[in-house]
């Protein structure tokens, strides 16, 4: 079976990285051959989020829409249209709908995101978040056979819209993934955050329950990906790296403590608590707010800790700071947990399955 899988980013977005190119062995091994065709490329998603480039940005997107088109041929040779989320980052789903009747394949839509929700851009502002056509994925909901969903709020959404729904989360090569094979004992604990500029403001919310922590414990906070050049929490030893892809799974071994923070709001509620997932293949207790699938993922006390409030927040972290032990006991119950329901080859036949029932 051949299937033609269109993403918006380039593999270093997560996006792409683990819904698409990480299923691409295993699904070969299960006769599914997985091409992978994003609409940016690498050098064109690093200067989408600097305002300063935008004449070059414009240019950028011009050119990927114009190559973009070619997907509508090359569908002619596939089975099955894979997307993740959309085939553009902007305008209606035209590519979409002429690769479907063009190519005369049926399409399964992927989402990780509550694309649904509409926002404004934290970069551009409302006139580039009207161009982001909110309502495509409500169509491309409708084109589709089926929908590949990264958790129970997107599934239901898809549901309502009398569509079937397959729940596949967003999960980690567990056999990557491991625990840190030397233990940090007697070490300065590592309480950490690996995010992206427009999740920064979630770990902002957490910074009254570090500094108060900071004023009895020893610790040092690291934080991974925040887009910020400076990053300063009075009293608070921070260190603040850029996010690297060659560096992704040791960035998390380091941690001893993992933050996932989420604010509840619309868009929030649809997120896929990947990190949860990414935090216990590597062995690492953490802390997370109870919202969307960050409060089902895990089990509460024995893999995590849930806080909403400053004071939940502090008292987790607390626990874990002072007890090395239950730190480790929660890492290995992590460890456990993710290897029983997250490993990429549960979610690996899962997504063969669903393919192999639309084509048949």
């Amino acid at each position: 079976m051949k299937v033609l899988a269109l993403a918006s980013y380039p593999i270093e977005l997560a996006s792409t990285r683990y819904r698409l190119a990480q299923f691409v062995g295993p699904l070969a091994e299960r006769g599914i051959n997985l091409k992978i065709e994003p609409f940016l490329d690498s050098r064109l998603t690093a200067m989408l989020y600097s305002r300063s480039a935008w004449p070059r940005t414009a240019l950028g997107l011009i050119a990927a829409s114009l190559r973009r088109l070619g997907t509508v041929w090359r569908a002619h040779n596939a089975d099955l249209l894979f997307v993740q989320r959309e085939a553009m980052i902007f305008g209606p789903p035209l590519v979409e709908w002429m690769a479907m009747r063009v190519g005369r394949c049926p399409m399964v839509l992927d989402l990780d995101d509550a694309t649904y929700v509409s926002y404004v851009s934290p970069t551009y502002g409302r006139l580039v978040s009207s161009l982001k056509w909110f309502s495509k994925t409500d169509d491309l909901i409708r084109w589709s056979s089926i929908v590949t969903c990264g958790n129970r709020t997107i599934a239901e959404y898809v549901k309502a819209k009398g569509k079937e729904a397959v729940l596949i989360p967003t999960v980690v090569d567990t056999d990557q993934f491991l625990p840190r094979t030397e233990p940090k004992t007697g070490q300065t604990p590592v309480i950490g955050w690996i995010g992206t500029h427009s999740t920064y403001q979630y770990l902002e919310t957490v910074f009254p329950a570090l500094q108060h922590l900071a004023r009895k414990y020893s610790f040092r906070l690291k934080i991974v990906g925040a887009g910020r050049d400076q990053i300063t929490i009075p009293g608070v030893e921070v260190e603040n790296l850029k996010w690297r892809l060659d560096r992704e799974i040791s960035d998390f071994q380091s941690f001893d403590i993992g933050l996932y923070p989420v604010i509840e709001d619309n868009w929030s509620v649809g997120k896929s608590g990947f990190k949860s997932v990414q935090y216990m293949a590597v062995g690492i207790p953490f802390v997370t707010s109870p919202v969307g699938a960050c409060a089902e993922i895990g089990e509460p006390d024995v893999t995590n800790f849930l806080a909403q409030t400053t004071d939940e927040w502090v008292n987790a972290l607390e626990r874990l700071l002072v007890d090395e032990d239950l730190r480790r006991r929660m890492g290995s119950g992590g460890r456990q947990h993710a290897l029983a329901h997250y490993t990429l080859s549960l979610q690996a036949d899962k997504l063969a399955d669903t393919f192999r029932a639309i084509v048949g």
